[in-house]
């Protein structure tokens, strides 16, 4: 631990508690908490709130694992690092895989969520959101071939917007909550909540930012593990709170308003809710877009650069350089993803549950690599964490395939490289 501390440049770990739970807040405060009350609300009807308080508590040892193993094995390299020290490299680069293929179903549905907003911010039709989020997901592009990618500073300030957009709408929606909005509580069955559990799940995949964070902490053990548990008790009250009066207030309604925090703040405060809402909305998802892109390029570089990708198609990570092929290789990965979202063969919902489900699976990764390196108090919450990923992946269904067809992709493509490695049999 010593040696990876040492690597670190002089001056960079460097995060308090305060400014540290901030940025873990802009990690785990996405774009999903734009349209995830809608799609949960979809799938169980009020039953959803049973599938948020399940995942805000599961979430607690998540959330406590990734802080104890970045308190122990500070690195910048996350998941992947603790995997690597846990179970070797080949599972450290399936979830490396598995990360990558979740970029481009992530940033699109991140993309359509912003554009959803603002289309219903301007009474558009669904072609204007399509376009928007091309467009943001054009602009982001653009910023990081340039090399103007998510800084610490904007992060602080997209969570700041976030959480007072949150604050706002909560605080001013309390009073036009009805009991009657409630009944019935399960219009679609139990089952709808194990479906709702996946699709809210994109909210709660970014716990694993804290490990990325550990190094830059002025102390990884003792300011990590505050900054999450400040972190934790924010994000419980903030969602717990917007899935209340989202099906509070919009009873029905809820399962089918694309922007609900749009439509509680216009209802709360009138016309006067309208910009403050959809300015939040872009800034936040474009946020989340540019870091999602800088870090997947970069992976897809470095993969390019271990020979477990095709150079010519990732290129290669190179220091002052911007991963410019990488960045190519995750915009046409985008297009695809894109074409049959405009074809309407596939959902705004069929992009999160997909995302969930590749996240869902670094996750768990992460939280096993915690029940072999942790000991005491901190292995059992990693087995807590790991049970409750499992059940979630179990909850995927069908999608399960992804991550499963990924997997075999990444184990497959290393065994070709380690067999290329190998030097010829000599002739006799």
């Amino acid at each position: 631990m010593e040696k990876d501390v040492r690597r670190r440049p002089h001056g960079t770990r460097r995060l308090g508690v305060l400014t540290g739970s901030v940025l873990l807040l802009g990690a785990v405060l996405g774009p999903g908490a734009l349209s995830l009350p809608t799609l949960a609300a979809d799938a169980a009807g009020p039953a959803s709130l049973l599938a948020w308080a399940l995942l805000l508590l599961a979430g607690i040892p998540v959330a406590a694992t990734f802080a104890a193993l970045g308190g122990t094995f500070p690195d910048g390299g996350g998941v992947a690092h603790f995997a690597s020290l846990a179970f070797g490299g080949r599972t450290a680069g399936a979830a490396s895989w598995w990360f990558l293929a979740a970029v481009p179903l992530g940033v699109t549905a991140a993309a359509l969520m912003g554009g959803h907003y603002v289309a219903a911010a301007v009474g558009a039709d669904p072609g204007v959101a399509v376009g928007v989020g091309l467009g943001l997901l054009a602009a982001s592009f653009a910023l990081n071939a340039v090399g103007l990618h998510t800084t610490g500073r904007v992060q602080v300030v997209t969570a700041a917007v976030m959480v007072t957009l949150l604050v706002v709408t909560v605080a001013v929606s309390l009073g036009d909550v009805r009991a009657g909005s409630f009944t019935p509580f399960a219009p679609h069955g139990w089952s709808g909540v194990g479906v709702a559990a996946t699709v809210l799940f994109f909210a709660f995949a970014g716990w694993e930012a804290a490990a990325h964070l550990s190094a830059d902490f002025a102390d990884p053990g003792r300011g990590l593990r505050r900054a999450t548990a400040l972190t934790v008790t924010v994000v419980v009250v903030l969602y717990l709170g917007l899935a209340v009066v989202t099906l509070g207030v919009l009873g029905p309604a809820a399962g089918r308003d694309p922007a609900p925090l749009l439509t509680l703040l216009q209802r709360a405060v009138g016309p006067a809710g309208t910009a403050p809402a959809t300015v939040a909305a872009l800034l936040l998802t474009f946020g989340a877009i540019n870091a999602y892109l800088a870090s997947g390029a970069r992976l897809g570089a470095a993969l390019g650069r271990d020979g477990a990708l095709p150079r010519w198609l990732v290129g290669r990570t190179t220091p002052g350089r911007e991963p410019r092929r990488s960045l190519a290789f995750l915009a046409a990965c985008c297009l695809v993803v894109a074409v049959p979202v405009l074809g309407g063969v596939v959902a705004l919902d069929g992009l999160v549950r997909a995302t969930s489900a590749l996240l869902a699976a670094v996750t768990l990764v992460g939280t096993l690599a915690g029940v072999r390196l942790l000991r005491g108090r901190q292995r059992t919450t990693a087995v807590v964490a790991s049970a409750f990923l499992a059940v979630v992946l179990l909850c995927c269904g069908a999608l399960l395939a992804l991550p499963a067809a990924v997997g075999a992709v990444a184990a497959l493509t290393e065994r070709r490289r380690r067999a290329s490695r190998r030097p010829a049999p000599a002739r006799p």
